[in-house]
């Protein structure tokens, strides 16, 4: 899956102030990326999945996740916020930086979990959340998420 995540799907800097919010600009984003012709679709799938359970990690990080038939190929779109923003977490604290992984339905059992798993991985690690909450260089973001989703 080298180089799965495209320095285009990062973006830095945005002030986003609800997770509502976070999920709509993801969605938005996903179809201005050609990952989806129906973002209200994956934002549904989004809220749905947030129904279900918290995807805010630990020290600022969520993984918000959709799985839609709406998709049309397994994605990785990452928002750093200026701002903290609340989210339910499992540190409870509030989170900045979404890392949102975005797969077709007939994917699910496959790469979604792939990619959930080398996510939950990579936010074990202290260097990598160091150096995402450190860096508002997108290429260098991807190429931090990549390295991990290529680690075996």
């Amino acid at each position: 899956m080298s180089g799965f995540v495209k320095p285009e799907h990062v973006f830095v800097g945005q002030s986003i102030k609800t997770r509502e919010d976070f999920l709509h600009f993801i969605s938005d984003k996903a179809a201005e990326l050609g990952i989806t012709d129906d973002s209200a679709a994956v934002y549904d799938a989004f809220v749905a999945r947030e129904e279900m359970g918290e995807t805010g990690m630990t020290d600022g990080f969520a993984v918000p996740h959709a799985k839609s038939s709406a998709i049309k190929e397994p994605s990785v779109i990452v928002v750093k916020n200026d701002r903290p923003v609340e989210w339910p977490s499992f540190d409870d604290k509030p989170i900045t930086i979404a890392i949102s992984l975005l797969v077709p339905d007939g994917e699910a059992g496959t790469t979604h979990i792939r990619l959930l798993s080398k996510t939950a991985v990579l936010l074990m690690k202290d260097d990598f959340k160091k150096l995402i909450h450190g860096t508002d260089d997108p290429q260098e973001i991807a190429d931090a998420i990549n390295a991990g989703i290529d680690e075996d």
